[in-house]
């Protein structure tokens, strides 16, 4: 188990996890929402700023994916900053990552759009991917909570 502060995680689970990060961050910025569908478990359980407790991933998709991925540019995770806590037997992980993506006013002048996501992870071995069984998704103080996406 590695000692650095916020990270209880092997190197090697560290970066699966930010591997998923990564995956994420591939679909949001294409906007590609069923792309998206093989991250997370079919009755996951999302919510954050847009939306609260949407079950699962149609739901979560017409009430918060959409309302963001399509007026927002540039979306990107800072996955060497992305932190891991892993349980024992490498089957559940908590991923913990801030975002940095660009916003648009309602006259369509852009503002830097930042915030954080926690991510509840799981695998049936420790040779598959993570998928998402819960996402927590919000945006730092400050940030208008609506991007009404670029304008012309």
């Amino acid at each position: 188990m590695t000692t650095e502060p916020g990270l209880r995680a092997e190197a090697a689970d560290l970066e699966t996890v930010r591997d998923w990060f990564a995956k994420l961050t591939a679909q949001v910025r294409a906007k590609d929402f069923e792309g998206a569908y093989p991250l997370f478990l079919d009755d996951f359980l999302a919510f954050g700023t847009v939306a609260a407790f949407e079950p699962g991933r149609e739901s979560a998709e017409r009430n918060q994916w959409r309302h963001v991925w399509t007026f927002i540019e540039d979306f990107q995770f800072r996955l060497d900053d992305v932190r891991a806590f892993v349980s024992p037997d490498r089957l559940f992980a908590m991923g913990l990552g801030i975002f940095d993506s660009t916003g648009f006013h309602e006259d369509g002048t852009p503002y830097p759009r930042s915030g954080r996501a926690t991510v509840g992870l799981e695998r049936k071995s420790v040779d598959e991917p993570w998928v998402a069984n819960h996402t927590h998704m919000s945006l730092f103080s400050g940030t208008p909570p609506r991007s009404y996406g670029k304008k012309g």
